[in-house]
């Protein structure tokens, strides 16, 4: 496998997971913010 063909596959798994994690932490604030479960159940 070629270097440049690795150095694309670990870039895109990268962008794949800062967009996750992005996503997750937006979500999270926006749920202190609100006051909301941040999975949508009931853990009480």
């Amino acid at each position: 496998m070629a270097l440049t063909q690795k150095r694309g596959i670990i870039l895109a798994a990268s962008i794949l997971a800062g967009a996750v994690l992005g996503r997750l932490a937006v979500r999270a604030v926006l749920n202190l913010l609100l006051g909301g479960t941040l999975f949508g159940g009931n853990f009480l």
